[in-house]
């Protein structure tokens, strides 16, 4: 299946310059939404992880599925305040700005195998951030799963030495 076919460009979106690339008719195309987790579970199951980490929020519509089909947890990354109990926090810089990403300290067993997915890789912060707070809790980072990357922006090059599965570039 052409899933990159199921991606509708915006331009000019958020602003003059911008071509947005919206999932939102990948993700309601029945078909085309499963071949993707499949694809995306196929190309990481030999990673054998116990956990799969998603960030805010779109990570959470990748993760959650992929999760469960391999018969692991799943442990979501969120922004500040959102979160219940005892937390670490990690800081990451922006194109203007800062962020901050959250996760609950007692996420993981120490040395749990955690593969970390996402919609999109772009400059790697987003991504950067969550590996650190993985190590922060104690597990290991055995790879990421992203189903785009925006290959101009080099966000590879932030990431830890792992396996990185993308299904489609830009």
């Amino acid at each position: 299946m052409d899933i990159k076919a199921l991606i509708r460009d915006i331009p000019d979106f958020p602003q003059p310059g911008i071509l947005f690339r919206d999932i939102t008719t990948l993700l309601q195309d029945a078909a085309g939404f499963k071949a993707t987790i499949d694809a995306l579970v196929e190309k990481t199951t030999y990673l054998k992880p116990d956990y799969i980490v998603g960030m805010e929020s779109r990570g959470f519509l990748f993760g959650t599925p992929m999760a469960y089909q391999m018969n692991a947890g799943f442990v979501p990354v969120r922004k500040p305040g959102k979160l219940p109990h005892a937390t670490y926090s990690v800081e990451y810089v922006l194109e203007y700005g800062t962020d901050r990403l959250e996760i609950h300290q007692d996420a993981f067993p120490a040395g749990a195998r955690v593969l970390v997915v996402d919609d999109v890789i772009a400059t790697g912060g987003t991504a950067a951030a969550t590996a650190e707070l993985i190590s922060k809790c104690g597990a290991e980072l055995v790879g990421f799963a992203f189903l785009s990357e925006l290959t101009f922006l080099d966000g590879r090059k932030k990431l830890p030495n792992v396996p990185i599965v993308t299904l489609i570039e830009y």
